[in-house]
């Protein structure tokens, strides 16, 4: 399977602009799955959840999805974003995946980043997992990454692939998610991205270095800090699901949750 991801930087509140930039940089892609950073179609910055609101669609119907289900059915490829999700009243942080046959799921972010609780409301979906044929997708995004349980709960349901849209700002994603392949013997995709958001209260340095770690830890590609790219590589998705550390080890099957409760 070929996995991968685009790092970038959005501009801020150009929704069209960045959907053209996206759908540009898919044009020539030979991929089966690839990942794209948070609210890669908004930038990340905003005011007031009216500003947001401008930025923001409806799952699955909104514009810039109906455009990229095109382009997907086009290229064969199953695309995860992360876009601000208009749903009635309520604004979510929202990964989507758009399968190559027109499907779409979404998944909304569960732990709100700092001043994100001022423009979102906190996801209501508990930690879903999507089938792309025969192989299992989890998604989370960004902080979510902070949270072991959340990953794990992927892991428990299944999933081989942990697809990450991120825009990340503290040194630590690259770590910790590195742990969290490992602690779940799953493959992990994260899409950070890079350059500088501003605005009359303060300025937001992302931190790029998007990564692809196999279950045992390797990181097969990562990214600098402040390079746009687009990478692709061929993973096996089987692997995920040997859970085994040793032969007498099995990291789920060993679990003791009669010990775990609070």
């Amino acid at each position: 399977m070929r996995v991968g991801y685009y790092q970038f930087a959005p501009e801020p509140g150009a929704v069209a602009a960045n959907l053209a930039r996206i759908r540009r940089a898919l044009s020539d892609v030979r991929a089966d799955l690839l990942v794209l950073p948070e609210l890669c179609l908004s930038g990340y910055l905003f005011p007031s959840r009216e500003a947001l609101r401008c930025c923001a669609e409806p799952v699955p119907d909104g514009p810039c999805l109906r455009a990229l289900a095109a382009t997907c059915a086009e290229r064969g490829l199953s695309l995860v974003l992360g876009i601000a999700e208009a749903a009635g009243d309520r604004l979510f942080n929202t990964a989507v995946l758009i399968t190559g046959g027109g499907t779409v799921h979404r998944y909304r972010k569960a732990h709100l980043f700092m001043d994100e609780k001022d423009l979102f409301d906190p996801g209501d979906t508990p930690f879903p997992v999507f089938a792309i044929g025969p192989v299992r997708i989890g998604l989370l995004v960004c902080f979510d990454h902070f949270y072991p349980e959340a990953a794990r709960a992927l892991a428990l349901k299944g999933a081989q692939i942990v697809c990450h849209p991120a825009n990340l700002v503290l040194q630590h994603a690259q770590t910790t998610t590195r742990s969290r392949a490992i602690e779940n013997r799953l493959f992990w995709i994260m899409a950070n991205r890079i350059g500088v958001e501003a605005d009359t209260r303060r300025s937001l340095a992302f931190t790029g270095a998007s990564q692809i770690v196999a279950p045992d830890g390797e990181i097969l590609v990562r990214s600098r800090a402040d390079t746009e790219e687009l990478v692709v590589v061929e993973i096996d998705p089987t692997q995920a699901l040997d859970k085994h550390v040793t032969p007498r080890n099995d990291l789920l099957a060993d679990r003791r949750t009669d010990l775990y409760s609070a």
